[in-house]
């Protein structure tokens, strides 16, 4: 199974909003993200990158 650390960058910040995400639903600026043991986390921004080699997804403010 493929999981990925998603990051939250707002300039040169960077913090991780969340780990083992194995969905993500975007609807407008709102992202959804679900994880392997059916946690739920909510964030506003737009998705920058999908990295699969590196396992993360990097997503900044709107």
């Amino acid at each position: 199974m493929c999981e990925l650390k998603v990051v939250m960058v707002d300039g040169e910040t960077r913090s991780t909003v969340m780990e083992s995400v194995t969905r993500i639903i975007v609807e407008g600026d709102d992202i959804g993200l679900y994880g392997i043991f059916g946690e739920q986390e909510s964030v506003k921004g737009s998705i920058k990158e999908i990295n699969f080699t590196t396992g993360e997804a990097i997503i900044v403010n709107s």
